[in-house]
């Protein structure tokens, strides 16, 4: 039948296999000469220039410039052509909204943050979304229609049972049951929600410290205090979404923290998370302890323990290594992963005095013996694993050249 993509073996499928793996090369490696291509594919030189030829048709690649240096002949080199396909990546959190629209290649070319204050939202969150969004994609040199896919990233889930949003009581305006069929209607593009700290994960997987592991769990530390746990090289999110909501964590060294969902906290949050680290700093003496967002301050404490060698500093930072492993080693008792990623300001302020700190402890209280590494993707993690999510999502169907 017309229009239907063909059958395993088929020379159309065959071509669209060879297809999509010149083009995920070029994101690879940048621009490439034909020849390169033919010897990185294993393809001939005609049909890697009937490839290529195909693809320039298709508006998918373009002719960038030519090959120095080399005696003969300069060759073209060719590129994915930016243009072919725009996603874009929204990172919501209680005061803000922060959004950015890449490119096909995955490069970023416009950025927005809209401010949210006040525990009542001034504006719907539809509008909320879709100003977000708009400032983004302005900022592009865009329209909202040029955008294929959105991914928006919050705290919490969206239960995929009822389609509300649980864990994220601290989100005002984001509970609504109509919310995601608001959202459906009132954008062109289609539109996936994921939890920000599976997105933090997908980023350190697809660029950073996590890249060539299947079982690694990242555990976050910057508003709030959670994980994210990939097993077979896939997200675990549990039935309703709630996988990796460690802050719930009933844990030793705190008391039972009871109606945990109304309090939206929990034993290991309390124990742990970056609101914790002021009060610890005050208890055990830290006499200039810094006044701020405790995100901000938690984070600041913690760089300077990392650059004491004695003193309150790094008894502080010692004693929330503890707490930190504490928590970590009921995780790695049960899931037993590769690789532990650190992630979020409260942790990746400590860099490898921290690290070190925790993987010791983890080591007296667990008898699994997963290797520990700080985050490498600094920059908005959240917002970058929701690009980076949409894009996989867009390349698979842009790049689908057997359609």
């Amino acid at each position: 039948m017309a229009g239907t993509a063909g059958t395993p073996g088929t020379p159309r499928v065959l071509r669209a296999m060879n297809d999509r793996a010149a083009l995920d090369l070029l994101l690879e490696h940048g621009p490439l000469s034909r020849t390169r291509i033919g010897k990185l594919t294993g393809l001939s030189k005609p049909t890697a220039s009937q490839l290529l030829a195909r693809l320039e048709a298709a508006g998918l690649v373009r002719v960038t410039g030519t090959s120095e240096g080399r005696p003969g002949p300069n060759a073209q080199l060719y590129a994915v052509h930016p243009g072919a396909a725009y996603a874009a990546g929204l990172d919501v959190a209680p005061h803000r909204i922060r959004a950015a629209v890449a490119d096909i290649t995955g490069r970023t070319v416009g950025e927005y943050e809209l401010p949210t204050p006040g525990r009542v939202p001034e504006d719907p969150v539809v509008q909320q979304v879709t100003r977000a969004l708009d400032g983004a994609v302005k900022a592009a040199g865009l329209a909202r229609s040029d955008v294929h896919r959105l991914v928006i990233g919050t705290p919490g889930a969206f239960d995929p049972n009822t389609g509300r949003l649980r864990y994220a009581s601290h989100l005002p305006g984001w509970h609504s049951p109509a919310l995601l069929e608001e959202l459906a209607a009132a954008l062109p593009m289609p539109v996936e929600y994921e939890n920000d700290v599976n997105l933090v994960a997908l980023a350190e997987q697809r660029l950073g410290a996590a890249r060539g592991h299947a079982d690694f769990v990242l555990l976050w530390n910057q508003e709030g205090l959670g994980a994210a746990l990939v097993l077979g090289g896939r997200l675990h999110r549990g039935w309703t979404g709630g996988a990796g909501e460690v802050g719930f964590l009933p844990v030793p060294g705190t008391p039972l923290v009871r109606q945990v969902t109304r309090a939206n906290s929990g034993g290991y949050q309390e124990l742990a998370g970056s609101q914790a680290v002021p009060r610890l700093a005050r208890e055990l003496g830290v006499e200039d302890v810094p006044s701020g967002p405790y995100t901000e301050v938690a984070a600041e404490l913690v760089a300077r323990g990392a650059d004491h060698a004695g003193g309150p500093h790094r008894e502080l930072l010692q004693t929330y290594a503890t707490r930190l492993a504490t928590g970590l080693a009921s995780l790695v008792s049960v899931l037993d992963p590769e690789l532990v990623v650190l992630s979020g300001s409260a942790l990746t302020a400590g860099g490898e005095v921290l690290r070190g700190l925790v993987q010791a402890e983890l080591e007296e209280l667990a008898a699994a013996r997963p290797r520990l590494v700080v985050g490498d993707v600094r920059e908005h993690p959240v917002l970058r694993g929701a690009l980076e999510s949409a894009l996989a999502t867009t390349r698979d169907e842009v790049f689908d050249t057997s359609r």
